[in-house]
């Protein structure tokens, strides 16, 4: 049976649109198969491939928020959609993006939306502010958007709202869906079910428009690129030509750096959480003991100087990788 699929990203107001897969072992990732129509919905037995590592281009003008890529489904194959700026449809909004999910059914994607808050995404981690949980990207003051200049490129921008909060700002081969095998565990927290209740604005035209630009170009396959696709991201929703896209193995904006960032932010977390469960293990020892408050002040002089060194040691390896960063760009 032929299946025609319409875009997912077109905008339905608060009605989500559905697409239900079969899962499947990573291992048959790029298997298609004939879909098949069940309760209305198209089954397939592939899952999602994994994100792309891709460069953020330059944030075109104040007002712009970004919306990161994302795998969507028709046709029988996935393509994708590139990450972009996009203008929010009014200040103080934000965007949640859409995620996949493994529901009873299958997979299911949720759409994304506009609203005063950030609601959930699956535990994603997309890159660029967009880390899982919440938006590190910016926030909205009196009419205003304010960049996280840590995670936004803003090379070319004319824009004067900014400031630096580090967060782990790159997108890095991760897992593109929540539940099922090799999916994420995460689950809304009570802030993102407070914002799934609040007003919603579904994508705005040019958001769609970018998803059917992505839909009809064929070299956005899945089957064709492979997970790789020749663009990634682009400055500017429904602009998928000219100078204002990237691809996915882009490396002018150092994504060696973007590998060795990543790489050191899950390290130094384990080696904090060791010290914390260390550190923890000792206190219980010393609870079992009856020890004196003498002992107890001494073993908590030594857990702060511990994490105060643990600390600093961090932080030193974040300034050097930082400057081996500026001289690659030197030479």
């Amino acid at each position: 049976m032929s299946i025609h699929s319409h875009a997912l990203h077109q905008a339905l107001g608060s009605t989500r649109r559905r697409v239900a897969l079969a899962l499947v072992p990573l291992v048959m990732l790029f298997a298609f198969a004939a879909p098949a129509m069940a309760d209305g919905h198209v089954s397939i037995t592939v899952a999602p491939p994994a994100l792309p590592m891709y460069v953020q281009p330059p944030c075109p003008d104040d007002g712009y928020i970004w919306t990161p890529g994302y795998w969507a489904w028709a046709d029988d194959d996935y393509y994708w959609v590139p990450g972009a700026w996009v203008l929010a449809p009014e200040p103080g909004l934000l965007w949640t993006p859409g995620y996949w999910a493994w529901e009873p059914a299958g997979f299911v994607f949720h759409e994304g939306y506009w609203g005063p808050h950030i609601g959930f995404y699956g535990g994603i981690n997309y890159g660029f502010g967009y880390g899982g949980v919440g938006f590190e990207g910016g926030y909205w003051r009196s009419g205003h958007f304010y960049y996280n200049r840590s995670v936004s490129n803003l090379s070319e921008a004319k824009v004067h709202n900014v400031y630096t909060k580090t967060v782990v700002h790159n997108t890095i081969d991760v897992v593109s869906y929540n539940g099922g095998s090799g999916g994420t565990s995460a689950r809304p927290t009570a802030e993102e079910h407070r914002a799934a209740a609040e007003r919603h604005v579904p994508a705005v035209a040019a958001q769609t428009e970018h998803a059917r630009q992505a839909r009809d170009n064929p070299a956005l396959r899945a089957a064709a690129n492979h997970g790789r696709p020749p663009i990634a991201a682009a400055r500017h929703a429904d602009e998928l030509g000219g100078g204002g896209v990237v691809d996915a193995d882009s490396s002018g904006y150092d994504a060696r750096a973007q590998h060795e960032s990543h790489d050191m932010q899950v390290r130094q977390q384990k080696e904090r959480q060791a010290l914390r469960d260390r550190q923890a293990a000792e206190q219980a020892e010393m609870d079992r003991q009856h020890a004196s408050a003498e002992r107890r002040e001494a073993m908590a002089t030594a857990h702060a100087r511990e994490q105060q060194e643990l600390a600093q040691r961090h932080e030193q390896e974040k300034q050097e990788l930082e400057s081996q960063r500026e001289r690659r760009h030197t030479e």
